[in-house]
């Protein structure tokens, strides 16, 4: 596979990922970690699918714990702070939270060996701040107390994803096949949790099970095997810049779908954030090979 394909199939799991929120929100009243085994155990089945015809594939599953550590962590622990941002926080505000992620990763990545933090990282940075800051100061009127743990839990899986995606650019030797591993284990941990912490509840019309289904095939399935084959032989430095539309286009989709209203703070917020990420990008867009 050349590295121009590697990239193109990346760049397919941040048009998937911008989905993430209207088609979680239109799953209904599904709790978090019940919504999380559901779909990722649809999306394990995704990868395993691709098995046929290479029984080999299986031998991706023995990995060294780390990659295990890494793989099952991010996946569980970004997804189950997403989900429950999305059920009790404002999907556009949560969302544009939770898109901190890219900026983040160029700001953790600068900080790997042979990497620095230069002056468009920090101006980056604070653009992508101001941008938060504007959002809630936007919205201080209208946040109900219920609300504040949704917004956090967004803020720190922002954080939780970009750490990972640093992370597994460390880890290149671990084969694509086996996030069908780490997606099938986060299912069954996910479910574990339901079990404990919640009362299960079915999607209750054709469209919700749509939406399931829907999370389970693409955003929670085919793409992280996308992004794990961009991140390891793409073009790092394009998939890095582009994933900043991720939040415009996360937030247009709401919009159309009626589960957000249009203002000025959240297309400015947006836009600050997406810039300020551009920005802090700037060397992975411009430095050749």
């Amino acid at each position: 596979m050349s590295p121009r394909t590697a990239t193109l199939i990346g760049l397919t799991a941040i048009m998937m990922w911008s989905l993430l929120s209207v088609m979680t929100v239109a799953t209904g009243k599904i709790p978090a970690f019940q919504l999380a085994a559901m779909t990722f155990a649809i999306g394990g089945v995704v990868g395993l699918l691709t098995w046929i015809g290479r029984p080999q594939a299986i031998g991706a599953l023995k990995q060294p714990p780390i990659a295990w550590i890494v793989g099952v962590g991010g996946l569980f622990g970004y997804h189950a702070l997403y989900f429950l941002a999305l059920r009790f926080a404002p999907p556009a505000e949560a969302g544009l939270l939770n898109y901190l992620w890219p900026l983040l990763i160029v700001l953790f990545s600068s900080l790997l060996p042979g990497e620095h933090l230069a002056r468009h990282h920090i101006i980056g940075a604070l653009l992508g701040l101001a941008g938060t800051v504007l959002l809630f100061a936007g919205n201080t009127g209208s946040f109900a107390p219920g609300q504040v743990p949704g917004l956090i839990a967004a803020f720190v899986a922002a954080f939780v994803w970009a750490s990972y995606s640093v992370m597994s650019r460390r880890l290149k030797a671990v084969p694509t096949d086996a996030v069908a591993g780490f997606c099938l284990a986060t299912a069954l941990l996910a479910a574990l949790v339901h079990g404990l912490v919640e009362v299960t509840v079915w999607p209750e019309t054709p469209l919700q099970w749509c939406a399931v289904v829907g999370l389970g095939i693409a955003p929670v399935g085919a793409a992280f095997y996308a992004w794990d084959i961009g991140m390891k032989r793409g073009d790092i430095r394009v998939l890095g810049a582009a994933s900043y539309a991720t939040p415009l286009l996360s937030t247009m989709f709401l919009i159309l779908a009626g589960y957000a209203k249009a203002s000025a703070n959240i297309a400015v917020a947006a836009i600050l954030i997406a810039g300020g990420g551009l920005i802090a990008a700037k060397d992975m867009v411009l430095k050749r090979k």
